[in-house]
């Protein structure tokens, strides 16, 4: 499950990329304009960003810009546009954004270029981003999805236990869906109980905001715990 920021002043675009996110278990942020989005990456760093270009007050480029000069530009940021030319997606490529996305963004082309973009690190050195400036300029007048050459990393290894569990209690011989299900609902419970089932707490902890809370717990089942604090 990653944490994902959605950066768009389009409330529909916001709530329809939340929603679909979401319900492939990544923790979503919104900000619909650049102040927000500068907050949400001072507040912890996301796992990925969705970033439109076209905004009122700052547009994307220049807050990848900012990032980059910040030193702040340390994930995956993929641009999305519905007017964008060539040249605009070939700079933000030369920032450092890893990939594309361009309006109307259809379930499939989201799904796969969200999996892309978590897969793989940040490539960082200026010489290198600028070395790849000619081969992007041509994926993308190809509608082809940007390709960067990025190191491999270490992938932490998981042991489970003599009875195939994690966490003594999941079992890893069934669907990956199922298993996740069940590492969620002992993941919140836990921060339920650790929290005194606050779920003002509860939600600056998991950093979930507080309807997706609720959505959650209802999904994994956890009903009474979100009754008994809906007033807290």
């Amino acid at each position: 499950m990653a944490r994902i920021l959605v950066v768009d002043d389009e409330i529909g675009i916001r709530e329809l990329l939340s929603e679909i996110l979401y319900d492939e278990g990544h923790t979503i942020e919104l900000a619909e304009n650049a102040a927000q989005a500068r907050a949400a990456r001072l507040r912890a760093r996301p796992d990925l960003v969705l970033l439109d270009i076209w905004m009122p007050d700052t547009d994307g480029v220049s807050l990848l810009k900012e990032w980059s000069s910040q030193g702040l530009l340390d994930m995956p940021v993929i641009m999305m546009s519905g007017h964008a030319t060539v040249d605009t997606a070939v700079e933000a490529t030369r920032i450092g954004a890893v990939d594309f996305l361009e309006k109307p963004i259809t379930l499939q082309k989201l799904l796969k270029t969200v999996a892309a973009g978590l897969a793989r690190p940040v490539l960082r050195a200026s010489h290198a981003i600028n070395a790849r400036v000619p081969a992007e300029r041509h994926a993308f007048e190809q509608n082809q999805p940007l390709v960067t050459s990025s190191p491999v990393m270490a992938v932490p290894e998981v042991v489970p236990d003599q009875n195939n569990s994690l966490l003594g209690s999941i079992s890893l011989d069934q669907p990956l869906r199922d298993a996740r299900d069940e590492f969620e609902r002992i993941y919140f419970e836990y921060h339920l109980g650790r929290e005194n089932h606050s779920m003002t707490r509860v939600s600056e902890k998991t950093g979930l905001e507080r309807t997706h809370l609720y959505r959650k717990l209802k999904q994994l089942g956890i009903e009474s715990s979100r009754k008994k604090n809906l007033a807290s």
